[in-house]
């Protein structure tokens, strides 16, 4: 089967990707395994894609928001798309017109060129706790509506929309997963609104300065690259008759307040990690990131299978195994 990723240079998408080579296989249309014989990795970057035996693995240079670059990319022998490609909450706040054009018009341009097959392929996005704004509970129902507080959000819950209403049409096998913030992502911080979450745990680690910009007692939702990959894969593995009674999945995250995270980073680094995290306040961040819910009760995440982390002690750990740069490298 031939899969299509967009956002395939960003971190998760390189982990996916990755993933899926050492599976070998995904579902396919008819809900049984298939082989993974071609893996398409586009992004606005020209990548270098590693080889993997017995799976072409190339990359193309595209701009989501492109009909012809899109309806290139998704060619009649395309079984599965797995859209990763977007503008970060800050980034998309600070940029309205950026925003929408990938956020939303690249979805919807995506959808457009999946819909011009003669079959509906399987079609995995990711969504946000930034749908959610306002006066909330603590911990989100499954069946709590979407009211963004920020164009980033309004951005991804219409893009949860597009995907039902073209998967309801037979236009594509959609689904739609609410990630938590993800922690602790590997390289360098991002554009997000949420970035410091992962900068206050993976620079101190490193021997490197970071900044937290929110107060200790606010509580984030949570899940790490590891959790993040196997969630996606389940995701796009369930059965179609499964999905099509919910589009939007919500797997069960961990909610941690920032103070445990720092209390979690003294215990896996020490006074040498947290001599380097200092605390300067940023309304800005405070105002997007603190009028995000801190938990959802994913009743429904539970009972489909998807995974959660055991704790932030854990995380942080996979972290220092998986990801973390030391000074001899």
């Amino acid at each position: 089967m031939r899969v299509v990723m967009t956002g395939g240079g960003g971190f998760l998408g390189q982990k996916l990707a990755r993933a899926i080579l050492e599976k070998g296989t995904l579902n396919g249309p008819d809900d049984q395994p298939a082989k993974v014989t071609e893996l398409v990795l586009a992004d606005m970057v020209t990548l270098t894609p590693e080889p993997s035996d017995g799976v072409l693995v190339t990359s193309a240079k595209v701009d989501v928001s492109d009909a012809k670059s899109m309806s290139e990319l998704i060619t009649p022998d395309t079984a599965s798309v797995i859209h990763l490609a977007a503008v970060v909450s800050a980034q998309a706040e600070a940029d309205f017109d950026l925003g929408m054009r990938v956020n939303l018009d690249g979805t919807r341009t995506l959808l457009e060129a999946c819909r011009a097959l003669d079959h509906a392929p399987r079609f995995l996005t990711t969504s946000s706790v930034a749908v959610f704004g306002g006066d909330l509970p603590d911990a989100i129902p499954d069946d709590h509506a979407p009211t963004p507080g920020n164009s980033y959000g309004a951005q991804k819950a219409i893009g949860e929309l597009l995907v039902g209403d073209y998967s309801r049409k037979g236009f594509v096998d959609g689904r739609v997963i609410r990630l938590p913030t993800v922690v602790v992502r590997p390289g360098k911080p991002n554009a997000a609104a949420s970035s410091f979450a992962s900068s206050i745990v993976r620079e101190p680690m490193q021997g490197e300065e970071a900044i937290c910009p929110v107060e200790a007692g606010m509580p984030i939702w949570i899940m790490s690259p590891r959790a993040a990959i196997k969630n996606l894969i389940h995701a796009h593995d369930l059965p179609a008759d499964i999905v099509a009674k919910g589009r939007t999945l919500i797997p069960p995250g961990l909610t941690v307040t920032i103070g445990e995270i720092v209390e979690a980073l003294d215990r896996a680094g020490g006074e040498e990690a947290i001599q380097h995290l200092k605390w300067e306040p940023d309304l800005n961040i405070i105002n997007i990131v603190g009028g995000w819910p801190g938990g959802f009760e994913s009743v429904r995440g539970r009972e489909l299978g998807f995974q959660s982390d055991a704790s932030i002690d854990a995380i942080i750990q996979a972290f220092v195994e998986d990801d973390m740069v030391t000074h001899e490298e």
